[in-house]
């Protein structure tokens, strides 16, 4: 009897933690939304760096519990959140990291161009 309440409070654990690693990640992306729609690129790489970390926690844990209806609905609330923001998301990302490349190939044409005609760099 003491082994099933162990495993039923495991369960139990284990379905807080899959909500709370969602609830981080969704507050994750919001911030990094902010941050993105005010043109603060700087903190990106480590927010992002901390949704991956969920994201590979919850492939870790989920498969194990099987959420209650009021935690599902809360889920998948939260994971439309995500969907929505993310999207906004890399839309704001993506012309910087375009305008990034543009730059990276000019750099790199100047530099080519400077060794083909001997120029320091």
């Amino acid at each position: 009897m003491m082994q099933s309440v162990t495993w039923g409070q495991e369960q139990m654990a284990v379905r807080s933690e899959i909500v709370h690693c969602y609830e981080q990640l969704a507050a994750c992306i919001s911030t990094m939304l902010a941050l993105a729609r005010a043109k603060e690129w700087g903190q990106l790489p480590e927010l992002e760096a901390r949704c991956s970390a969920s994201v590979e926690r919850l492939k870790a844990i989920q498969p194990l519990a099987s959420l209650e209806p009021a935690q599902r609905d809360l889920v998948l609330r939260l994971l439309e959140r995500i969907c929505t923001e993310q999207a906004e998301l890399s839309g704001l990302i993506k012309p910087q990291l375009d305008d990034l490349i543009r730059r990276m190939d000019s750099l790199n044409h100047q530099k080519n161009l400077g060794k083909a005609y001997g120029l320091a760099h």
